[in-house]
């Protein structure tokens, strides 16, 4: 299957974008003025993120051919990936210092696992998969 290559970003594009990485291709954005990156015609085994850019027990929000996802590393060269809509009430979850947060109506989930922490959210956050190739998070 062939793509436009303007419509496929391979992990030869996405670090030749600049030293800052998905930084540089961050566009202003999806709604709420928010600056999330978008990446579109990503497949499996393309780089999503590097290691560098990805906080500690943290997370990195970023928009999927349309879908946000959010990426987290839980401890040292660990990652997960979820699908950021809260199954609560559809929000977008966000990484937050303590963890992964729904702004909405106030739901906590393990950033390591994606289970619910704090209701009102019944359900836990759907699983991407994520790997680890040298210095970068790729799609599984």
């Amino acid at each position: 299957m062939s793509t436009h290559p303007c419509l496929s970003l391979s992990r030869r594009h996405l670090l030749a974008a600049g030293g800052a990485g998905l930084g540089a291709l961050a566009l202003a954005g999806c709604g709420g003025g928010e600056d999330v990156p978008r990446l579109t015609g990503v497949a499996s085994g393309d780089a999503l993120v590097t290691l560098a850019e990805l906080p500690l027990e943290g997370g990195y929000l970023v928009e999927l051919d349309g879908r946000r996802v959010v990426i987290t590393q839980p401890a040292a060269g660990t990652v997960a990936a979820f699908d950021a809509t809260c199954p609560h009430a559809g929000c977008t979850v966000r990484p937050t210092d303590d963890g992964l947060g729904c702004p909405c109506h106030g739901s906590a989930f393990d950033p390591a696992t994606g289970d619910v922490l704090q209701g009102p959210a019944a359900s836990p956050l759907t699983p991407v998969g994520v790997a680890v190739r040298g210095d970068d998070v790729v799609l599984a």
